[in-house]
């Protein structure tokens, strides 16, 4: 059964996880990726990114012709804004409709917003089998190796 991590990363950590998810379940990985960057830094950052995930916007992806069909399993990575998942997602979400997958999902956040995330991934993909959730609270900066080796042994008890 093939599986497919899809993630969105902005100042690294959620890519950090995603790479040691994919290692682990021999996974392919998917970046998505903006035609316009969000800030990465300092205020704007928060301004923009909250916005972002209020207004419900739509970012371009540069992703294209992604064929999910061939996947089994997709595990989805993103970092958590304003309580719920980054703004790509509601791109990638109403492009990439799929259904019949086990989904797996994992959040990077500075400590909180973690079940709201979880909860609206759920509502925006329904008719899919959710089979595990986890969070890391800023992994690059709070023991980076016990990060990677949390996200390792939750890839390894994923029932795909």
């Amino acid at each position: 059964m093939k599986t497919l991590v899809v993630f969105y990363s902005l100042e690294g950590n959620t890519k950090f996880i995603a790479e040691r998810i994919a290692k682990e379940l021999k996974a392919d990985l998917l970046e998505l990726k903006t035609k316009k960057e969000f800030p990465s830094s300092g205020f704007k950052k928060y301004v923009w990114g909250g916005k972002s995930v209020v207004f419900k916007e739509l970012p371009e992806l540069t992703n294209q012709g992604v064929e999910l069909d061939s996947y089994e399993n997709i595990v989805i990575g993103t970092p958590i804004w304003a309580g719920t998942y980054a703004a790509p997602y509601n791109t990638f979400v109403k492009q990439y409709r799929f259904s019949g997958k086990k989904v797996a999902l994992f959040a990077c956040n500075l400590g909180g917003g973690v079940e709201k995330c979880f909860k609206m991934f759920k509502e925006a993909l329904p008719d899919n089998e959710f089979i595990g959730e986890i969070d890391f609270v800023d992994p690059l900066k709070n023991d980076k190796e016990a990060s990677a080796e949390k996200a390792v042994q939750w890839a390894k008890n994923l029932a795909l």
